[in-house]
């Protein structure tokens, strides 16, 4: 869908910042080709409430101004299925110090040896230095050099690492972008152009928020490589003017170094330790894969990792009440069947993936392709396993596979804080806050979203407000009632009381994507 982005000009702040203000679905724009330029109330506020989200997280963001809601209606075909709706029009204001994007340089691309193709302004290399100059005297002012093709390369180098540092910051919360094509990047290493994004619930780093994205390019999984190859995609696109084996070669050689180095330390503090040791990087996957074996909640077993304590004779931990906490909040036996349950019979994907093997145009023909097939048998496996497991065989097998992981992660915590010393108290406290400042205790969950748009489309713009300053305090440990105390307390004490804004979806309340807008 292509949007009017409307340009109203930059503001320099008393700090000396400067920032761009636009205007995102407001009408017709010479770019918009056949598309009316305007964006619905859905998606607007979804982009609002996710922009601002990621603020108060404290990853880098574009920010949100503004969400102003209009009479006006339009079509859109929201799943792409032939079945088109009228959708009340909004307007969202967005603020950054800029906009541009990788895609931003894709005009001067070179010609694509497998295609053929070429931007529309290859070979104007006096307008692409002009761009280069802009963006480095303007955002990157503290790089100096009198070469300016050095000054160039360190330029990019800044925003491979940028870039490198903020998908670390998206896998750290168990947030997906949904479609990270390179006109989604930000030269500034900023989240941008909010779609069809979310944050897991249940661990599943092949789950695909994207319903148009079948071939799973965006999941949780993939979005650290791609990120890297539209690094890739911004050094070919400035090759008219820069060495490109060079540019490659740097991010070959950094980008997931870094994206490590960063990530590694962001888990360190998930996780409340004080020292880095090799054999963390196995405990903490081995976190992961029994969430995933689990089906517990991404953001709420980080949190709950900080409930674990010392015991009295400052030898043992809570071990045994901290299992039974986060094995109380993991998926039932009937959510994971759902979930798991396969769209096909396996003699079927038997029979799909030999025709394959004899013509590869097979599976487009259906509609399908060779990663959704995978997943599928994925699914098999895994239903198979499940399809006759009791309430009971379930919680049991959870409170094993947590049982050992919490084991290992109690040894590994003893290394970091010694339990005889005379101010473990006090460390603990403080390892207590350290995590609890690095995992979330509310996130934007679809669902809820859901529902604030929903009441929104009828004018009641009142869940929205209290979803906002919900996220406005993302890490807070006051309740809800304490957060929201100028709102109606009968409406507070029921979202309260509910835990509305920590628990997961039942699978019935999923909320499915596209980037319709």
């Amino acid at each position: 869908m292509l949007f009017f982005f409307s340009y109203l000009g930059e503001v320099i702040n008393d700090k000396n910042e400067r920032w761009e203000i636009q205007l995102k679905g407001a009408g017709l724009t010479p770019y918009s080709r056949s598309a009316d330029g305007r964006k619905v109330l859905r998606s607007t506020l979804r982009e609002f409430m996710c922009s601002e989200a990621m603020h108060f997280l404290g990853i880098p963001t574009t920010r949100a101004g503004s969400c102003v809601v209009s009479d006006s209606k339009v079509v859109r075909d929201i799943f792409y299925d032939g079945n088109p709706k009228m959708e009340r029009c909004a307007v969202v204001l967005r603020i950054a110090q800029s906009f541009i994007r990788f895609g931003s340089f894709e005009i001067f691309r070179p010609v694509d040896p497998d295609y053929g193709n070429k931007g529309p302004s290859f070979g104007r290399n006096d307008i692409l230095i002009k761009m280069l100059d802009y963006v480095s005297d303007t955002f990157y002012s503290n790089i100096i050099s009198d070469d300016a093709h050095e000054k160039y390369e360190k330029v990019f180098q800044e925003i491979v690492l940028r870039t490198a540092k903020l998908v670390a910051e998206w896998q750290s919360v168990g947030w997906v972008h949904g479609v990270l094509n390179t006109d989604n990047m930000s030269i500034l290493g900023l989240t941008i152009d909010y779609g069809p994004f979310g944050f897991l619930d249940r661990y599943d780093p092949d789950h695909i928020f994207n319903g148009s994205d079948t071939a799973g390019r965006y999941t949780y999984r993939n979005q650290v490589d791609i990120c890297e190859w539209n690094c890739i995609k911004l050094a070919e696109a400035l090759s008219p003017v820069l060495d490109l084996v060079k540019l490659k070669d740097f991010v070959k050689k950094n980008f997931k170094q870094e994206f490590e180095r960063v990530y590694l330390e962001k888990m360190k503090k998930k996780f409340g330790l004080v020292n880095s040791k090799p054999s963390d990087s196995d405990l903490f996957k081995k976190f992961f894969d029994t969430m995933y074996e689990t089906g517990a909640d991404f953001t709420n077993t980080f949190r709950k990792l900080s409930l674990l304590e010392f015991l009295p004779n400052k030898t043992d931990m809570n071990t045994s009440e901290l299992v039974n906490v986060i094995v109380s909040e993991c998926a039932s036996i009937d959510d994971m069947r759902s979930f798991f349950k396969p769209k096909m019979p396996k003699e079927t994907l038997d029979k799909l993936f030999t025709a394959a093997e004899e013509n590869p145009g097979i599976l487009e023909y259906f509609g399908l392709n060779e990663v959704f097939l995978k997943n599928q048998l994925k699914f098999i496996e895994k239903y198979e396993k499940l399809k006759d497991k009791t309430v009971e065989e379930k919680k049991q097998i959870d409170t094993e596979l947590w049982s050992n992981w919490l084991n290992e992660y109690v040894n590994r915590i003893k290394e970091d804080y010694d339990p005889t010393s005379q101010d473990i108290d006090v460390k603990m406290t403080d390892r207590n806050k350290k995590m609890n400042s690095n995992n979330p205790r509310f996130i934007l969950r679809n669902h809820i979203i859901q529902e604030a748009i929903e009441k929104a489309d009828n004018n009641d713009f009142t869940e929205a407000k209290m979803l906002l300053k919900i996220l406005e305090n993302a890490f807070s440990e006051k309740s809800v009632d304490t957060i929201l105390a100028n709102f109606d307390p009968e409406a507070v004490r029921q979202k309260s009381e509910s835990k509305f804004y920590e628990k997961p979806p039942l699978p019935t309340k999923c909320v499915r994507l596209t980037c319709s807008s």
